[in-house]
């Protein structure tokens, strides 16, 4: 049986949570968001905890045990914490310039600003000309958009250049002196 989707989910204080047939709504000080339950599992509330229980053991049920039980535990999360994550600009002249609180100008080493539209539920903040923040209470979609904004200049391995997460290690190439 999985251990993920075996241990269960402690709701927080200000959680409310809505088990209908086959979604989950889970409302928070941050937002609400909404989860589809696939057939074969279902979720139980207890006073303070929820519990996915998989109906039988097919294999596509044992697949999706763990992971209903760790998509509901993030939604938790999301709507009393949030997610966060953060990239920084290295390189001569790459910039980032806020534009409202979910737009980005961004100065890349191209001819033209290179603009960016973030979805809705999602927050950029520009601390620095160097920093962008994202914040957001979706998990996923947080972690899709900076995977979106990095996608703009990857890091280069020669000289390090281009959008990296915060604390990420970017493998360095000799140059063609170098032997």
């Amino acid at each position: 049986m999985s251990r993920i989707g075996k241990t269960p989910i402690e709701i927080k204080a200000g959680v409310e949570v809505s088990i209908a047939d086959s979604s989950i709504e889970i409302k928070g000080p941050k937002g609400t968001l909404t989860q589809s339950i696939p057939e074969g599992i279902s979720v139980e509330r207890d006073d303070e905890t929820l519990q996915v229980i998989r109906e039988n053991d097919l294999r596509e049920t044992k697949a999706l045990h763990g992971l209903v039980r760790s998509l509901i535990n993030n939604m938790v999360t999301g709507v009393t914490d949030g997610y966060q994550k953060q990239l920084e600009l290295v390189g001569v002249g790459y910039r980032a310039q806020s534009k409202g609180s979910n737009a980005l100008e961004l100065q890349l080493g191209f001819s033209h600003p290179v603009k960016y539209d973030a979805p809705d539920g999602i927050t950029l903040d520009v601390p620095s000309q160097t920093e962008i923040n994202i914040s957001g209470i979706d998990k996923q979609v947080v972690g899709q958009v900076a995977a979106d904004i990095r996608a703009l200049k990857k890091p280069e391995p020669y000289k390090g250049k281009g959008i990296r997460y915060v604390g990420e290690h970017i493998i360095r190439k000799a140059g063609k002196t170098a032997k």
